[in-house]
């Protein structure tokens, strides 16, 4: 395989008109861009039902709201990703920040279904906004601000989900579904002005060609696998059209695999699966995807059961997302303590303490989910768990290959913590429908099921990290592949 080495990392350059960029502007920009992207990715779900019923379509036809968005954003967020790495950061992120904002503000006029699933095919193609913005952090930022910030930035993605899922009650009780779509636009206008005028173009580059063949490959395993995955439960997991499908998917990746090691300007480069930062980075990514969205489905259920069942809690749904207030403030606390960590002591400790706090939150409710407060202990540790766990598997990536590739790198992570997320919410939204009333209830056992399948999930986030190598042997692989643009490299 042949490569176009980078220009090296010189720092700061200066913006389109002439001033040196401020970092914490950069920060504020990137990570509101972030922040739209992930809470519109949790934001809907709650208000399918609301959204179904006012656009008179039926359940199965809503729920493609949710899957043309993942669709799109598993298929784009790799394309993207490598544009990035080839014509400029800056740029794609420009051009996905304003497909998501045409895509925002299409859903929100959206007169009826179609147009809506549209819109979030569209809103889909930010999903390489992760990418595109720890690669500008780590060609634009000091050294010593680099893990701290993109500590920062993961942290966001699951603040955003989280806030999402917090805030769609209220918005849609007290405005309209609507309101859903306009409001984070109001965010994406900030980072598109943002990066139009406070951000430098990096001269960090991997020119080439886009690989059209493993493109299309890819697209085709993902959309397979993800289609099946979120319509599995309405066909049937035995069905032929989801074996099919599942069957398809495996083949296409696999496919994928010899595809990429064959051409000279790959897509994706697979060899970087070998190396073990990155590969036992996207193990925990996986798990976290899993973990963190079976939260989102089992927690709120749980509390909005009615009391009378002796197990739910009664509240509504503005009542039971504030109870997923304390996951997403330890996320804010978490992400940057992580970074900080990352610098002193290395990737693998953070991702090591967010796996066993992950596990813990788990447990807890998995043992006994009787009383709030075992439900408040559990969203806590959940917070520090992905916090931390996130933050260190970016920075486990960056650390592992170089900079001309950073965009490639997260986004094949981006895209396992995603397929993670959609097998979490499958597996746990079919427990709990295998596990229901006559009535359509689920039972408790439903959750106690639940907590203890998403705690053998997440044992694997700790073997992961345990296999992770340490700080030392993470620095001697980087000197090796010729990375020097980090601190703790440098150092």
């Amino acid at each position: 395989m042949t490569e176009t080495m980078a220009t090296p990392r010189t720092g700061s350059h200066p913006t389109t008109d002439g001033r040196r960029p401020n970092s914490t502007a950069i920060i504020v920009y990137l990570s509101l861009g972030g922040l739209s992207f992930a809470v519109l990715q949790s934001l809907v779900a709650p208000a399918l039902s609301t959204i179904g019923q006012d656009l008179g379509a039926s359940t199965s036809a809503t729920s493609w709201v949710l899957t043309a968005y993942l669709l799109s954003a598993s298929v784009l967020t790799p394309i993207l990703g490598r544009l990035g790495d080839m014509v400029g950061k800056r740029k794609v992120l420009i051009v996905v920040l304003s497909i998501l904002l045409v895509g925002a503000v299409l859903a929100a006029l959206a007169p009826n279904l179609g147009t809506l699933i549209v819109g979030r095919a569209l809103q889909g193609a930010a999903g390489a906004v992760m990418p595109l913005s720890i690669g500008i952090v780590r060609d634009e930022l000091p050294k010593e601000k680099v893990s701290v910030t993109i500590g920062l930035l993961s942290a966001i993605f699951g603040i955003g989900a989280g806030v999402g899922i917090v805030a769609a009650g209220p918005i849609v009780e007290h405005l309209s579904w609507h309101w859903l779509f306009w409001l984070p636009a109001v965010l994406v206008v900030i980072a598109l002005l943002g990066a139009v005028f406070g951000m430098p173009e990096s001269p960090v580059r991997k020119p080439g060609r886009l690989d059209m063949v493993g493109t299309l490959v890819l697209g085709v395993s993902l959309v397979a696998i993800l289609l099946a995955i979120s319509e599995g439960e309405t066909w049937g997991w035995g069905d032929v059209k989801t074996v099919g499908l599942l069957v398809l998917g495996a083949v296409a990746l696999i496919a994928f695999v010899f595809v990429e090691l064959r051409v000279s300007e790959p897509l994706i480069d697979v060899r970087l699966f070998a190396v073990r930062g990155v590969w036992t980075a996207h193990v925990v990514a996986l798990v976290f995807g899993f973990a963190m969205f079976g939260t989102f489905v089992l927690v709120p259920t749980l509390l909005q059961l009615p009391s009378a069942v002796g197990y739910g809690f009664g509240k509504d749904v503005t009542e039971a997302g504030l109870f997923l207030l304390p996951t997403v403030i330890m996320m804010v606390i978490a992400g940057p303590i992580a970074g900080i960590l990352v610098r002193k002591v290395g990737p693998k400790p953070p991702m090591l303490i967010g796996g066993v706090a992950i596990v813990a939150a788990f447990v807890i409710p998995a043992i006994s989910h009787a009383e709030l407060w075992q439900v408040v202990v559990s969203g806590v540790l959940t917070g520090v768990g992905i916090g931390m766990a996130l933050a260190a598997c970016s920075n486990a990536i960056i650390e592992s290959v170089p900079a001309n590739q950073t965009g490639e790198a997260i986004s094949a992570n981006t895209v396992v913590r995603t397929i993670g997320s959609s097998v979490g919410t499958a597996v746990i939204a079919a427990l709990i429908t295998s596990h229901s009333t006559l009535q359509g209830l689920p039972t408790d056992d439903a959750f106690t099921i639940g907590f203890w399948a998403c705690t053998g999930v997440a044992v694997l986030a700790v073997v992961g990290a345990l296999i992770a190598p340490s700080m030392r042997a993470r620095r001697a692989a980087a000197e090796a592949r010729g990375i020097d643009d980090l601190d703790e490299v440098a150092s």
